[in-house]
């Protein structure tokens, strides 16, 4: 007996068994190409086998078993196919990683850019040059205080920093009176004032040099009524005369961009009656003859009982006159008559000025 009972009529041909067994083919032939598919189709067939044909219960088992069967196939086919098929082009993409490894492994040596060195260069000047070297520019205050920058002409470059693989600088800079720090973000090292009171000009120029003290900073004064202030260069002429007698400011004091070095100075010779400083700037004459009060005190001297000879001097001085040495023209003097001579050698004589006093003028 025919257990698939193919004597079905024939206009109901889709539930023959060659209808059926057709469909499970295909089961594997779309498999092959989509999984998606022939499971759909397997499962469109499971179900014709179940219904369509007359088949009994152990056909109908042992198909719906083949058409697993028969999927795992086809899909196992379509895996190969598909492998080989991208295996090629997955051996290509190998070969050229490796080969852009290589490639990376031994490259071209990269020209990169070396920054130039701008340290101490105006900070202006310094981004100028950088940025038309191809640079990015950055600056920042190179001293402790982080001050903001405003006028870079007026900023001096003490440190920079480079990144050569993005092309950029940052500049460290400080005003340009200012000294650098000994690292970026350090204390100013501003000098510190030494004790030059009682040494002879020319050895304190020679300790505020060896501090780091600019004499341009320096300023001169005179500590008697009757003697000229010199200048720089006439001070340093005679550097061992003039003496140091009173500073400004005091020792171990900051001495900064804007701090006035001032040295009060007394000149002497080993020629001179007095040689010492005076108790105050200001106070004394170093010739007492040129205080104006010098001929009241002397008749004073007399009227208390002074000797002849006092007397005689006072009056001798105030008609003969006579050489009273190193004088300074407009100041006060006494006695008329006398004579003297400026720092540079010009001959003065005491004579009454306009308001009647007597006054060192010209001879």
């Amino acid at each position: 007996m025919n257990p698939y009972n193919t004597l079905s009529p024939p206009h109901l041909w889709w539930k023959t068994t060659p209808a059926v067994l057709g469909l499970l083919a295909l089961v594997a032939l779309l498999g092959a190409f989509s999984f998606g598919l022939g499971f759909i189709v397997m499962i469109a067939a499971m179900v014709a086998v179940w219904v369509l044909p007359p088949w009994r219960r152990f056909a109908k088992i042992g198909a719906t078993f083949g058409a697993f069967l028969l999927l795992t196939v086809g899909a196992g086919l379509g895996g190969q196919l598909d492998e080989s098929s991208t295996k090629q082009p997955d051996a290509k993409a190998r070969e050229d990683s490796k080969a852009s490894a290589e490639a990376a492994s031994s490259p071209t040596p990269a020209k990169v850019v070396k920054a130039a060195n701008y340290t101490g260069k105006p900070l202006d000047e310094a981004e100028k040059l950088a940025r038309s070297a191809g640079f990015t520019t950055g600056h920042h205050d190179a001293a402790e205080d982080d001050r903001s920058i405003i006028m870079r002409s007026g900023w001096t470059v003490c440190f920079q920093e480079a990144d050569t693989t993005a092309k950029a600088l940052d500049f460290a800079a400080v005003k340009s009176d200012e000294p650098c720090p000994e690292k970026d973000g350090g204390p100013l090292p501003w000098p510190k004032m030494p004790d030059v009171v009682g040494a002879t000009y020319n050895a304190a120029t020679k300790d505020l040099k060896q501090a780091g003290i600019g004499l341009d900073s320096v300023t001169l004064d005179d500590v008697y009524l009757d003697i000229g202030t010199p200048t720089a260069e006439e001070a340093a002429e005679d550097g061992d005369e003039w003496r140091v007698c009173f500073q400004s400011p005091d020792e171990g004091t900051k001495v900064t961009s804007t701090t006035t070095v001032s040295l009060d100075l007394g000149r002497w010779s080993d020629a001179d009656l007095v040689q010492e400083c005076p108790k105050a700037k200001g106070t004394t004459y170093k010739i007492p003859a040129n205080d104006p009060d010098y001929e009241s005190d002397n008749s004073t001297g007399e009227e208390d009982g002074s000797t002849g000879g006092s007397s005689s001097s006072s009056s001798g001085g105030s008609t003969g006159g006579g050489s009273v040495g190193t004088v300074h023209p407009g100041s006060y003097c006494s006695p008329q008559g006398a004579t003297g001579v400026t720092n540079k050698g010009t001959p003065m004589v005491c004579g009454p000025g306009s308001d009647g006093r007597n006054r060192w003028r010209s001879s």
